[in-house]
């Protein structure tokens, strides 16, 4: 799928403008490290809008001019403009700069080929957030059609043992039209030592769901793998 196929799904409103964060993300938001952040295929600006809400400073990438222009207006809105830098750039080939980033987040987006490159653009102690769609048994209803833009079994978590990890798991949730999604979601930390700080775990794991709230399925087979 091209930039301008992505320009003309926000424009339309195929993609929900304002979708949510992930609740694991939310929860554990407060105990993260202030600085800078990025945001990795921004898309709509579903994370990038969030922590700048919440005062940090972002930066939100993203290959649609249309998808950062509404990351822009939405911002404005909220009175939070100066804190959104929005950077067009497509993900696969982007040079991301290196020890910047004290927190990094990437929703619905496959780049399992830039992990390396992410870790490297966290400054040290930041964390990384990453949550993708994920191959079941049977396949989810939701989400792309194929398994090619899908994590498969602890596939996320094999990618991000380099550093320490935080939070990890893959769960199957129902979507408020009955479909299920499956989803890998990590968050960890840029850190070595055998003795670290941990942050609490805000909330029984049983009680994240995606509830479906702002957002809506996309379906997808876009070269990307990009899905609401």
């Amino acid at each position: 799928m091209t930039d301008t196929d992505w320009d003309e799904r926000f424009a339309s409103g195929e993609y929900p403008r304002a979708p949510e964060p992930s609740p694991v993300f939310r929860a554990y938001e407060p105990s993260l490290p202030d600085g800078r952040a990025l945001d990795v295929a921004a898309g709509t600006g579903r994370n990038a809008v969030f922590l700048a809400d919440r005062g940090r400073d972002v930066d939100a990438l993203d290959a649609s001019a249309e998808g950062l222009r509404i990351v822009r207006e939405r911002a404005a809105e909220r009175g939070i403009g100066d804190r959104i830098e929005t950077v067009r750039g497509d993900v696969s080939t982007y040079g991301f700069p290196a020890e910047t980033y004290d927190l990094i987040a990437m929703s619905y987006f496959h780049a399992l080929d830039r992990f390396a490159d992410l870790i490297a653009a966290l400054a040290p102690g930041g964390y990384l957030f990453v949550e993708g769609h994920l191959r079941s048994a049977p396949p989810a209803g939701s989400g792309p059609s194929g398994d090619r833009y899908r994590f498969a079994a602890n596939e996320l978590l094999r990618a991000g043992l380099g550093l320490s990890v935080r939070y990890y798991d893959e769960t199957t949730t129902e979507r408020p039209d009955g479909r299920e999604r499956a989803t890998a979601r990590l968050l960890a930390r840029k850190s070595t030592g055998g003795r670290q700080s941990y942050p609490p775990r805000p909330e029984p794991a049983e009680r994240w769901e995606d509830g479906g709230s702002g957002s809506a399925d996309v379906e997808s087979t876009a070269a990307d793998g990009r899905d609401a």
